[in-house]
């Protein structure tokens, strides 16, 4: 491995403290076209060697994939295509090589009209949708179809969820084949920006064009009641949003942030730990608002202009359950619905009371341990209504029981501090 070059060391806040190390690192150039070319998919991808995707040249730096067991988990199931994340963030790097070909494609604007002309580049809503162009997502800072990040918190987040794996560049994302629904709530360069209305109007993209997961690595400590009920309708359409706890160091029981703390079943509100699973000094936490923790620390992933970096927050927590939630959703499609998901998580999380970990947080983020778990259909009480036949837990047993037993107690727990938004 080459030496690492010098870096410049950057802060800025985006949803709370963030921390970042900009590097050109096992960065490629490439050229930037006028139009970006979409990757046509044909067919799922075939399920590489773990030896090939952890060959990637950065991956010895990427800590929090280690901590997760994602080794483990990428040997059951390294993603689908027909998973998608909606990334509700500053937009993405479409050219990254390691972002590219993991794009979300709207079916809507591919392929040639009846003038025969690129549905891409047309200028038409050829779905009719309201959003032209819309190929990849949609530019809610600017209205348009312009997705490129020019801030590099968006392609971060984006690499850490779905960053291509085994392509012998850089690194990988928790679930190196899914699809990037990509929807730009922020952009520096833009003037006059409504970013609450940005979010909502984003929410709402990604609950009409068929996002299985929201991942929002941001918020505030004011509620809405137009993003409750946008967050709202996503529930009522099994949309699971992963939510950053906050990086304001406060109990969020007491003093709540949102949209994470909202009352609603389809919301995981995510915090951050260092390498030695203990709740970072700038993290958000609580007994009963903060549902699980997840590597957070001085993380490794794409950045814009090619490159890559590091930051730290809950925002990158966020983004490891989103890329855990996605390969749930590939291997068990059944677990398509908020209710069922998120304590499934949670069931095969690490429990904070395991010794060496953090009391401040519930749960700690297993991709390995949730996709050994039997895929048992569960109902609203927690009652196994279907026996799918799954892998078994290397252990030799059955956790059925216990994802019955966490369903239901999380279920009727009392979540008081989770308000809905007020006027």
């Amino acid at each position: 491995m080459k030496s690492l070059p010098r870096v410049l060391v950057l802060r800025w806040h985006v949803g709370g403290t963030i921390f970042i190390l900009f590097t050109s690192v096992f960065a490629r150039a490439i050229e930037r076209p006028v139009q970006l070319e979409s990757p046509k998919i044909q067919k799922e991808p075939s399920i590489k060697q773990v030896s090939v995707i952890e060959s990637d040249p950065a991956m010895s730096l990427k800590w929090g994939l280690k901590d997760i067991e994602t080794s483990k988990a990428w040997q059951l199931q390294q993603g689908s295509r027909r998973v998608v994340v909606a990334v509700i963030d500053t937009g993405i790097d479409p050219w990254h090589v390691d972002l590219r070909k993991n794009l979300w494609q709207n079916p809507g604007e591919t392929g040639v009209d009846s003038k025969g002309r690129n549905k891409e580049t047309n200028g038409v809503d050829d779905d009719k949708n309201g959003f032209v162009d819309d190929v990849h997502g949609w530019n809610f800072a600017s209205n348009n179809s312009d997705i490129t990040d020019h801030h590099g918190h968006g392609s971060h987040i984006a690499g850490i969820i779905g960053a291509d794996g085994g392509n012998g560049v850089g690194v990988s994302g928790v679930s190196p084949n899914v699809s990037l629904m990509i929807l730009k709530y922020y952009d520096p360069k833009a003037m006059g920006q409504q970013t609450l209305f940005n979010t909502v109007r984003a929410i709402e993209y990604a609950i009409k064009m068929g996002a299985h997961i929201i991942n929002y690595s941001g918020g505030g400590l004011t509620s809405s009641v137009m993003e409750y009920q946008a967050l709202k309708k996503a529930a009522d359409q099994n949309v699971l949003v992963v939510a950053a706890a906050g990086n304001e160091a406060s109990n969020s029981d007491h003093k709540p942030f949102y949209p994470a703390d909202y009352d609603l079943p389809n919301i995981l509100s995510v915090t951050a730990i260092d390498n030695q699973s203990k709740l970072l000094p700038t993290s958000n936490y609580g007994k009963h608002t903060v549902d699980i923790a997840a590597p957070g620390n001085e993380i490794y992933s794409t950045l814009h202009g090619g490159q890559y970096g590091y930051m730290t927050g809950t925002s990158q927590a966020t983004a490891f359950v989103s890329g855990v939630a996605a390969l749930l959703i590939a291997m068990h499609p059944h677990l398509n619905d908020p209710k069922i998901l998120v304590p499934y998580l949670l069931a095969t999380a690490d429990k904070s009371t395991k010794k060496g970990l953090d009391y401040r947080y519930r749960t700690k983020l297993n991709s390995y341990r949730a996709l050994i778990m039997k895929g048992d259909e569960f109902n609203a009480e927690g009652q196994v209504v279907k026996r799918v036949e799954g892998v078994s837990a290397s252990e030799g047993h059955d956790r059925s029981v216990e994802v019955a037993k966490i369903l239901r107690a999380y279920l009727n727990e009392k979540q008081a501090p989770r308000m809905p938004a007020k006027e």
